[in-house]
């Protein structure tokens, strides 16, 4: 008896096969006293439906940041002295486009757009008219696709326990990466980069981000032969 196994290996990109620039706009009110000393902190506790895995995986990333900057965490048992809030959300504008194409030059973005041309043993370049002859050319086909835009805003406060507002900070970005864990740790580094910054002055912020892989092997049962 045979065992034919076949193996394969898929490349799965999960999200880009390059790195990713990420340009955000970045506006921070602040308040911060000079002369603080105690930078320990608690996450104030997200409420209901914002209670969830994702959530606290990006309090990480702010706990993180806030770290480079001397801040601390503080246990369950002390008593801190700032609250760090955040909020954030991503929304999906989908677009319509259409793409015109024909037989003879392929799509067609404008008039007069020319593009080499080969045939019966020779080339030559071939101009597409400003006018547009279907007799000549063939009929064009008109394709429909629907190309996606995200616009993710995080927010990012900082206040003390008697409610005193220190910093609060707002990150805007809008790009065709339709997975936000793949940009949040961008839009989070953004959010405190030059902390506290200058007060109420808008910023644009660009951060490269590598791009991250899986590789996902699957094998097929054993057929007998």
């Amino acid at each position: 008896m045979k065992y034919l196994a076949t193996l394969a290996t898929a490349a799965v990109m999960l999200l880009s096969g390059c790195a990713t620039t990420i340009h955000s706009n970045v506006t921070a009110f602040n308040d911060w006293p000079a002369d603080i000393q105690d930078k320990g902190y608690a996450f104030e506790a997200p409420q209901g439906a914002d209670d969830t895995l994702e959530f606290r995986n990006y309090q990480v990333l702010v706990a993180n940041e806030l770290g480079k900057l001397g801040f601390h965490q503080v246990s369950d048992n002390q008593q801190p002295k700032l609250l760090v809030g955040m909020k954030f959300f991503t929304i999906d504008h989908p677009v319509r486009v259409l793409q015109a194409d024909d037989p003879f030059m392929g799509p067609y973005w404008g008039p007069g757009f020319g593009r080499p041309y080969y045939g019966w043993g020779y080339s030559r370049w071939a101009y597409r008219p400003f006018y547009y002859d279907p007799w000549r050319f063939g009929p064009t086909y008109v394709e429909e696709r629907v190309k996606h835009q995200y616009q993710r805003q995080l927010r990012v406060t900082i206040n003390n326990t008697s409610g005193r507002k220190l910093y609060d900070v707002t990150v805007q970005n809008t790009s065709t990466v339709q997975a936000t864990p793949h940009v949040m740790p961008a839009l989070v580094q953004s959010a405190f980069t030059g902390f506290p910054g200058q007060n109420g002055v808008p910023r644009n912020i660009d951060i490269t981000i590598e791009p991250k892989t899986e590789t996902v092997e699957t094998k097929a049962a054993p057929k007998a032969g």
